[in-house]
């Protein structure tokens, strides 16, 4: 070392930084590469602190090289520790926004440390070195360095100990991540500073946090939801991930539920907050709630950038208000591909194919590279609208014209777009000649439109079909049972119907939801469990009342099982799910509110004709999302013009 450097360090607390101000001042990577070249010039750069100064900042500053880095750590004769450590933190930071092999690397370089045995690995080593195996997944090369770090004397560090739990818990081992947690928080107690030290605390909430995310990557919501209920100082954070975790798996009630606890906990949502949020309140179309948390981010002054307001423009479009979503769209100054794909998602499940293709146009105009979801939701619009020739010009535009590859959402939208239209040979041909195995959802738009056009030889061929892919789903069976029903062959019926038994296949219940003054409401069918129930029965009735008076007769071919009393089929009929959620709503707001229904399978053609008759006798504008799109039910007609 420079006698210089020793006589400046020894003794004090000088950080080395302040010793190379020519480094610290640097701006750009051209600029370091300049001081470089003067220490080597000078010889300054044999000093090991220069050295590692240089290291740092290409290796962990905002100019980041890292091939330079490991050019300069492989020129420097005895690296230190610190130097070591530097590049290996950096190979493995430098791969979290990018697809890269550097974090393998950096396992590489700890082993090339090791094997050098100039330097030994310090309590900052290990959890750069378990942050590699998180990211490669290498769950081996993790439990061979968990053995270092004990023989090294170091899994009692706080700070290598959570980089230990942390890599378990990515690398989806959680009975050892679980085990470590109960070993360390068992030590933190017994050493008597875990009330009074302030650190400790938060880092214990840190991993706990850590811990409930693992359980939710590997779909063990129960557990999540235990380690969240032990928490008591809970952080934003550990609110976050759990209403997250229960959005995506499909909880969305859960999610709510949560998201309303925490507000009760006193603890303020923040931006991911309502990122994670606003998917559960679209899947169950809370428009109240949504407009709540819209206004919630207004009020407190968190940006509403692209991914925030992708996420606004889905909730309003999915709760049935479209020119709410077009209004925040219209407010974002610069949109990418995100909010671009949400609007035409959101116009072309309301069938505004025309709008849908508009904004498309205006895309194009503007220079923003569509993405694969755009695509599809341009294929969806003229999908609902029955605008063929639009579809297969869209489609002919991405095989033929853009640097684009279909994939198979893209093919299920064309052979739904054909199938809707009747062209079912065509829509069969398209599905054989693809260019990749088609899936079950591909098959099932085909299957539907066998339905939806009454064609049985075909529907029976992809039934079976479907049925050797994916024997326990329940969606080929229904279908084709709808079909039989629907021509009044009951044996067919009932031989499909043995089979599922058979299989043990279950149909996915009827399920409906509606919201009013902030509460969703749930219904299934024949559903009788509401307070209200009684009410509600008798609101059907009046309506069932009504309906006879303008002459409806109920289309009993949409009862799937054979009953041979009409009063039972037609009974059977009432008390479909978006039925007892319409007659909730009538009893339950004023005369001339709108209603929005959400149901979980598609509205059948007696509910859908039923329910144009309702908005004419009761002067209500009814909005319902079913599976597959939204239908706006005013004065007796829908927005969907019976297609769909």
């Amino acid at each position: 070392m420079n006698p210089t450097t020793i006589a400046a360090t020894a003794g004090s607390s000088t950080h080395p930084s302040s010793l190379f101000p020519q480094i610290t001042r640097c701006k750009t990577t051209r600029e370091l590469h300049q001081v470089h070249a003067l220490f080597l010039k000078t010889g300054q750069i044999h000093d090991p602190l220069a050295a590692a100064e240089i290291l740092k900042f290409c290796s962990l500053s905002a100019h980041r090289d890292i091939d330079y880095a490991c050019k300069v750590f492989r020129q420097m004769s005895e690296p230190n520790c610190f130097s070591w450590n530097t590049v290996i933190r950096a190979l493995t930071e430098s791969a979290e926004n990018d697809e890269t092999n550097e974090p393998l690397e950096a396992l590489l370089l700890f082993t090339e440390m090791l094997t050098d045995g100039t330097v030994l690995p310090n309590r900052f080593t290990f959890p750069s070195v378990f942050k590699a195996c998180a990211r490669t997944g290498k769950l081996l090369e993790g439990e061979q360095v968990h053995g270092l770090a004990v023989k090294f004397g170091f899994e009692k560090d706080e700070f290598v100990a959570s980089n230990l739990v942390r890599m378990y818990v990515m690398c989806g081992a959680m009975e050892k991540a679980q085990f470590l947690l109960n070993k360390m928080m068992v030590e933190f107690e017994n050493d008597g500073k875990l009330v009074n030290d302030k650190r400790r605390i938060e880092g214990n909430i840190v991993l706990w946090n850590v811990m409930i995310d693992g359980y939710i990557r590997i779909g063990d919501l129960t557990a999540a939801r235990e380690l969240f209920d032990k928490i008591s100082q809970r952080s934003v954070i550990s609110w976050n991930v759990m209403i997250s975790g229960y959005a995506q798996n499909g909880y969305f009630m859960e999610a709510i539920e949560m998201f309303r606890s925490m507000q009760m906990g006193k603890v303020r949502p923040n931006y991911v907050t309502l990122v994670s949020v606003l998917p559960a309140i679209s899947r169950i179309g809370a428009l109240e709630l949504g407009k709540w948390v819209h206004l919630y981010a207004e009020r407190n002054d968190i940006v509403i950038d692209d991914v925030l307001g992708s996420a606004l423009i889905d909730m309003y479009a999915k709760c049935g208000s479209i020119e709410k979503a077009v209004q925040v769209f219209n407010r974002i100054s610069k949109p990418n591909t995100i909010t671009w794909s949400a609007i035409i998602g959101g116009l072309a499940i309301h069938g505004r194919a025309k709008d849908a293709l508009d904004y498309f146009s205006r895309m194009e105009r503007e220079g923003v590279t569509p993405s694969g979801v755009v695509y599809i939701g341009i294929l969806t619009a003229c999908s609902h609208a029955g605008l063929v020739e639009e579809g297969r010009l869209c489609f002919n535009h991405i095989v033929n014209e853009v640097d684009f590859e279909p994939r198979l959402e893209h093919y299920g939208c064309m052979v739904d777009l054909l199938g809707r239209a009747g062209l079912l040979k065509e829509a069969e041909e398209f599905i054989l000649n693809m260019p990749i195995k088609p899936d079950d959802v591909t098959w099932k738009a085909l299957l539907g439109a066998c339905k939806m056009h009454g064609n049985i030889g075909m529907g029976d061929r992809v039934a079976q079909i479907l049925m050797n892919m994916a024997p326990r789903d329940s969606g080929a069976y229904v279908a084709l049972s709808n079909i039989y029903a629907a021509s009044r062959d009951w044996e067919s019926v009932a031989r499909v119907r043995l089979k599922m038994n058979e299989m043990n296949v279950r149909k996915d219940p009827g399920c409906s939801w509606i919201e009013l003054d902030g509460i969703v409401h749930q219904f299934l069918v024949e559903d009788d469990s509401h307070p209200r129930a009684k009410e509600i029965h008798s609101m059907l009735l009046e309506i069932a009342e009504q309906m006879r008076l303008v002459g409806y007769k109920p289309d009993t071919s949409q009862v799937l099982l054979n009953i041979d009393d009409e009063e039972e089929k037609e009974s059977t009929l009432y008390y479909h799910s978006e039925r007892i959620a319409i007659a909730f709503g009538l009893i339950s707001t004023n005369p001339g509110t709108p209603l929005r229904i959400v149901k979980n399978l598609r509205v059948c053609e007696d509910c859908h004709f039923w329910i144009k008759l309702i908005s004419k006798i009761y002067k209500r504008e009814i909005i319902v999302r079913d599976r597959r799109r939204f239908h706006h039910f005013e004065n007796g007609l829908c927005s969907c013009k019976d297609y769909w």
